[in-house]
């Protein structure tokens, strides 16, 4: 069964209040079977006009579980302290090959 992944763009525009969601979330990934691959750091663009603000990059056993993780209480729990914290917060979830 393949991998899949989640893949987020954000721009966050209350970093204080943000740090409520980066407590929470890791517990809900971790309940899934999920792992961060990507979070935040350093990007550049190398072709297209896609100017990403911060990334994160999760990756799940299966599309499933991926399903599961958003779906579950803990992530909407987690979801709720995000609220009202980002400019955008735009998520993708994309099977991986293999």
């Amino acid at each position: 069964m393949p991998s899949a992944y989640v893949i987020v763009d954000m721009k966050i525009t209350d970093p204080q209040r943000y740090q409520q969601y980066m407590a929470a979330a890791p517990a809900a990934v971790a309940a899934a079977g999920g792992e961060y691959l990507v979070r935040g750091g350093r990007n550049e663009v190398l072709e297209g006009s896609w100017q990403p603000a911060r990334i994160a990059m999760l990756r799940f056993p299966s599309y499933e579980k991926a399903k599961a993780f958003y779906d579950d209480e803990l992530y909407r729990a987690a979801r709720a302290k995000r609220e009202g914290t980002t400019e955008f917060f735009n998520m993708v979830l994309v099977e991986g090959v293999g």
